[in-house]
């Protein structure tokens, strides 16, 4: 790794381990960080920072696990192959599955077209009533991973946008009126078809939830909403940004937009 990489990931471990701090309570746990949610949307566990690829055993996972048990947490470990890289073997003896997600940074600003019949806006008003439906569009997107199209759509998201509880988006509205966090929607004159976001702490932000309904998939709303999102990054002056991919094909639709891959981030669930 260059000395230029290097830097990069020790800022975005700095980063990831301060962003729960704002949301969560943290407890020490073994070599881990545990993060207790204040918020409706549960975190998980991280190397403890400072990490310089310290031994780990599966009994510490184990004890890990069980702390998050007793606290009726997810048993879930996040962390960067490049600052833990023994971490994937601990966890799977501990009984957990490991997803390796292409960490990629933002380097090469593009121009990146506006499909037609669309628009692209960031919500800067909290109490925005498309807020409820962007965050259903991201769910959708995220039950079906990948880029394939499929019927669900714009009925689906109305449906759970109705059955949705008011209160449900009350958590991301506060982060939007703190600026804790950056939502950017893509809609026809229907409604929102794509969402996305970017949490920015310091010099350094996490695009995060870039999801479009399926059946709008394939036509550039994607990348037309994470362009608008390092757009205004850069306007706030932010250094680094970012992200984690679900897979390889993801991945190349963000290096369309001027991003290159940099690492792995890893995500440990019980199987």
């Amino acid at each position: 790794m260059s000395t230029e990489a290097h830097g990069l990931i020790g800022r975005i471990e700095r980063y990831l381990d301060a962003v729960p701090r704002a949301r969560a309570d943290v407890e020490a746990v073994g070599p881990f960080t545990l993060f207790r949610s204040r918020l409706t949307h549960p975190f998980y566990a991280r190397p403890s920072l400072g990490w310089a690829s310290g031994y780990v055993t599966a009994a510490d996972v184990i004890a890990l696990r069980a702390r998050q048990r007793d606290l009726g947490l997810p048993e879930t470990i996040e962390w960067l192959t490049e600052i833990a890289p023994d971490l994937s073997t601990a966890c799977r003896d501990a009984g957990l599955r490991i997803s390796e997600h292409p960490l990629l940074v933002h380097h090469d600003p593009l121009a990146v077209p506006v499909p037609a019949g669309l628009r692209i806006r960031r919500i800067d008003n909290p109490d925005d009533p498309v807020i409820p439906a962007a965050q259903i569009v991201g769910r959708l997107a995220f039950a079906a991973p990948g880029t394939d199209i499929s019927d669900v759509g714009a009925a689906e998201r109305d449906t759970a946008v109705e059955q949705r509880a008011p209160e449900a988006s009350e958590d991301l509205r506060q982060l939007i009126r703190d600026g804790h966090s950056v939502l950017v929607v893509a809609e026809d004159e229907h409604g929102v078809l794509c969402s996305g976001g970017h949490n920015p702490v310091g010099d350094v932000t996490e695009v995060v939830g870039v999801g479009t309904v399926p059946s709008a998939r394939r036509r550039g709303l994607g990348a037309a909403v994470t362009d608008t999102l390092v757009a205004d990054a850069i306007r706030r002056g932010i250094e680094v940004i970012f992200l984690s991919a679900d897979d390889d094909a993801v991945a190349r639709v963000y290096e369309r937009v001027g991003f290159g891959r940099i690492g792995t981030a890893c995500v440990a669930v019980p199987e």
